[in-house]
Formats: C-alpha cells, structure tokens, sequence
C-alpha cells in the first residue's frame, strides 16, 4: 500500500512540475517621445509585470536632452504579454483608454519599444 501511494506522489510531483512553462529575460527599451509636452518634472512607466509595477513608478530619463525620455529594463517571465502606461508627473496617461501592450515571443528577447506621451497607436 505504501508503495502505491510513494509511486502516485512522485508522479503527481513529476507531473506538476512539467506544466510549469519556462521563464526568458526580455530585455526592453522603453522611449517615449515628451517634446510636445510641457511642464514635465517626472517621467515614468507603470505596468503588470516586474520589475514595473501598478502601485510604483519606474522613472526614465532623458540624459541626452532630445526630449525622448528612457529606461531599459529585464523582465523575467513566461507570459507573452506586458501591460503599461507612461506616467508625467506621477499621473498616467492614456485616461479612460486601454493600456499600452508589448507583445512576447516564448524566448529571450531584446526589444526597443518606441512611443509617443498620451497618444495610442
């Protein structure tokens, strides 16, 4: 009887942990264009998957002064899909609109994702 249920554990264990879905590193580069903002003292992002967040702002920053502000992040996971928005001033953009995607392949990846402040494409 023992041997029964030692054997059904360890299949259940080994059949558990094959459903589990490998993570990748995205490495991603976020620009997104404030020249035709004004009154900017903060930029950032917010989003679903670490390192961003919903409750915290990641900032970006425009070391060049070209008005593209920016940040480069890696986001380890096995999810095909992040959801963001860009934030001016600790207040996000896109008000009353769908969030931002970045789509992922099942890989590690290294993306550059280019926008423009409050304006969907």
């Amino acid at each position: 009887m023992k041997t029964t249920q030692y054997i059904t554990v360890i299949l259940l264990i080994l059949f558990l942990s094959s459903c589990v879905q490998q993570c990748h590193d995205k490495i991603v580069t976020f620009k997104v264009d404030m020249r035709q903002v004004e009154q900017i003292e903060s930029v950032g992002i917010k989003g679903n998957l670490p390192p961003l967040s919903r409750d915290e702002i990641l900032p970006l920053t425009d070391d060049n002064n070209d008005g593209i502000y920016e940040a480069k992040i890696t986001i380890n996971t096995a999810k095909n899909q992040l959801y963001f928005k860009f934030t001016k001033n600790g207040e996000v953009e896109l008000k009353n609109q769908d969030n931002r995607v970045l789509n992922f392949k099942y890989e590690q990846e290294t993306l550059t994702y280019l926008a423009v402040f409050d304006v969907l494409d």
